[in-house]
């Protein structure tokens, strides 16, 4: 029963830091950003949890409006990221997310503490990427969203430049299995690649998306994100 609490704990912080962002990113208010953390989350546990799983994207209005981001923001994401380093044999997409966290701190001016204090960090490996399947593709390319970013040169990136129809087949399989969320996180890659047929319609299917899925926060943030790209800024 513990462990249930806790995990609805996370999923309901989750939804609320990422309301905040959508709510961000549609006003322009940096503040809305972090009106969650500032009020105080259930635990500062799952707070840093739910900082881990929404990833950089927490920090998207200032990436792209060039907000600087709430006290209170800042200071948890940087706690995150201190005190939830990638194990030695985590997953490709977690050191990725991780990777993602210390570069979103530098472009800010504000690098972590330890290892990666002087400089961004070398790049996780991306050649598993190389192999994948279109569908399994696509699914790692949602789960490593926060990595598209207008102007952001990195290997995942990479990898997505050479395979626009793949992922362009990815986000029609997942609008048709009814995954918004995956197919918010295509659509938004497939914003920043050349080479999309213009068959897919992607505007459209992105408003199709907003229409069927965008009622969850994490679907409506990769959507957001989507529309901000061809605008964004770098800071």
């Amino acid at each position: 029963m513990e462990q249930s609490s806790t995990s609805a704990l996370l999923q309901g912080t989750v939804l609320d830091l990422a309301s905040d962002v959508v709510s961000a990113l549609r006003s322009g208010d940096h503040v809305r950003a972090g009106s969650t953390l500032a009020t105080g989350g259930p635990g500062d546990g799952v707070t840093r949890a739910a900082v881990r799983v929404l990833g950089a994207d927490l920090l998207l209005p200032s990436t792209l409006l060039g907000r600087d981001p709430a006290p209170a923001q800042l200071a948890v994401f940087q706690e995150a990221v201190a005190a939830h380093p990638p194990r030695p044999d985590a997953a490709p997409t977690v050191w990725w997310s991780h990777w993602a966290m210390t570069r979103a701190l530098h472009r800010l001016g504000h690098p972590p503490n330890g290892p990666l204090a002087d400089g961004a960090g070398a790049e996780p490996d991306a050649r598993w990427l190389d192999d994948a399947g279109w569908q399994h593709l696509t699914h790692q390319l949602a789960v490593l969203a926060p990595l598209a970013l207008p102007g952001e040169e990195c290997a995942v990136l990479s990898a997505a430049r050479r395979r626009p129809v793949d992922v362009a087949r990815g986000f029609v399989r997942a609008v048709r299995r009814r995954d918004w969320q995956q197919a918010a996180g295509a659509g938004r890659w497939l914003t920043l690649l050349d080479g999309v047929p213009d068959t897919l319609g992607l505007e459209a299917g992105l408003d199709f998306v907003r229409l069927m899925g965008g009622g969850d926060p994490r679907v409506a943030l990769q959507l957001e994100a989507a529309r901000l790209m061809p605008a964004g800024v770098l800071l």
